[in-house]
């Protein structure tokens, strides 16, 4: 083998590596404080002095509901675990999956809220409502990041 074929390969292997990967820049920093306040909002008041790991759990008294819970689970699956591999590996389908999967729990927290609020005894904690909006955020910021890709090369590459 030559060593422009040699080059080559070294060529195309960092563009596999660079077609797969993103680069976040300063979103990365707001992704990460993001995700620090939905933690927060996690261990805050949700319902009836529950906090959202409570929730989560199924560890409240009377009723919560399934929006909440189910607010509860997304927000931490896709804000919290699916974000931290997605800031670490960089890679393109997990941005996809934290933008598509935040709005998903974004849109399942504003249910949570309104259910709260259609509840004649009970109303939304603080927790509640801060995790919301961190989750938008977080949502919003990974949106923007995976539709920042640069279009692909063309495999169709011009032969020497």
């Amino acid at each position: 083998m030559s060593e422009v074929d040699h080059l080559r390969e070294e060529i195309d292997a960092v563009e596999r590596k660079a077609i797969r990967t993103v680069d976040l820049g300063a979103r990365a920093i707001v992704i990460s404080a993001a995700v620090m306040v939905l933690l927060i909002g996690q261990l805050l008041p949700w319902i009836n002095g529950a906090n959202g790991w409570q929730v989560l759990l199924g560890h409240v008294e009377g009723k919560a509901g399934v929006v909440p819970r189910l607010f509860a689970a997304t927000s931490v699956g896709f804000g919290v675990l699916a974000s931290m591999l997605a800031l670490i590996t960089r890679r393109w389908a997990l941005t996809w999956v934290c933008a598509i999967g935040g709005w998903f729990a974004s849109v399942d927290g504003v249910l949570a809220i309104w259910s709260r609020q259609s509840t004649p005894d009970a109303s939304p904690g603080i927790g509640l409502v801060i995790a919301e909006i961190a989750m938008v955020v977080i949502a919003t910021y990974w949106f923007r990041a995976a539709w920042s890709r640069p279009d692909l090369p063309h495999a169709d590459r011009a032969t020497d």
